[in-house]
């Protein structure tokens, strides 16, 4: 590793005028440091600001500082954003991350993450070698020719079926944004992941009351059990009267540059009877715009799939 300085500012102001990489858990800074993706002179470490608790008065507020396991522990948070906690990560790493930086996580791109090769998003116009090259993993959703990486966040996906916001603090002053706009899909400048300003901080995040919200659940499909990225993974959320959709929240990832909300689904399975035949209809209209590439074609039934094992799960065996 390169020398670098560590400071540990106890306000939020002081660490907002500090430059430099900020630490909360660690278990993304410290890896892309020891790989030398990420050569900061300066580590700001931020454990020791006000920026905890967890409230559900009305909706839920989730401190950026609380930790991974702790919330989703909680007796008041939604399945879907439990469940895709407790799968996002081993017990010991859900003990230190935080739910900032699970946000705030770079791209588990292979490319990214090997300084030999060339990667837009690390040193822009130097080219994606996935395009051509392993792809398996990567997306095939919100790509563009210059970067075709996956979203690794589970938590970012059920925040975004549940149309969540985050507050973010700066220089200039306190700001909210909705989470589905605060990733950015690459374009032509993949290197500029999300809209947040430099010296900004993400504060807490924020998840509108949702009554219906503790009908949903996380699924993820992965290559292995545990301690494994997805290959697709759906966040659902139902509310269902006499049998039928009355409304839908469904977001997908592992198939797409950012959390991926799916309204058309969500469209075709509001008023339809709570039956399989329905949410393979719905799901049929997932995967519109998909661009897949040479080893990663298979991703786009297996999003159809998905969905429908997530709606499936959610629903049989339940008096709706």
């Amino acid at each position: 590793m390169r020398p670098f300085d560590l400071t540990a500012p106890a306000t939020v102001e002081a660490a907002l005028a500090e430059p430099g990489a900020f630490l909360a858990g660690g278990t993304t800074l410290v890896d892309l440091m020891k790989l030398n993706v990420l050569t900061p002179q300066q580590v700001v470490d931020i454990n020791e600001l006000p920026l905890r608790g967890i409230d559900t008065t009305d909706g839920l507020r989730i401190g950026a500082l609380e930790r991974m396991s702790d919330v989703a522990a909680h007796p008041d948070v939604p399945p879907v954003i439990s469940r895709a906690l407790l799968l996002s990560a081993s017990q010991q790493l859900r003990n230190m991350a935080s739910i900032g930086g699970n946000l705030m996580q770079r791209t588990r791109c292979s490319y990214f993450r090997d300084v030999a090769m060339p990667c837009n998003r690390r040193e822009p116009g130097s080219g994606c070698p996935a395009v051509s090259g392993a792809n398996r993993m990567h997306a095939v959703l919100g790509t563009s020719d210059s970067c075709v990486a996956t979203h690794a966040s589970d938590l970012a996906v059920a925040l975004v079926a549940l149309d969540a916001e985050v507050r973010l603090v700066g220089a200039d002053g306190d700001r909210a944004v909705r989470l589905a706009d605060f990733y950015r899909q690459p374009g032509d400048s993949p290197e500029v992941e999300t809209v947040l300003r430099p010296g900004e901080l993400i504060s807490e995040v924020v998840v509108p009351r949702l009554d219906w919200a503790s009908r949903s659940t996380y699924v993820k499909v992965r290559d292995r059990q545990s301690y494994e990225f997805a290959l697709c993974s759906a966040a659902v959320a139902l509310d269902v009267r006499d049998s039928r959709v009355v409304d839908a929240r469904v977001a997908v990832g592992g198939v797409a540059s950012v959390p991926w909300r799916l309204p058309a689904v969500e469209d075709a399975l509001r008023g339809k009877p709570v039956a399989e035949e329905s949410f393979v209809d719905a799901a049929s209209l997932a995967a519109d715009g998909a661009r897949p590439l040479s080893g990663n074609g298979f991703k786009v039934p297996l999003l159809e799939r998905t969905v429908v094992r997530a709606l499936l799960e959610l629903t049989e065996g339940s008096r709706l």
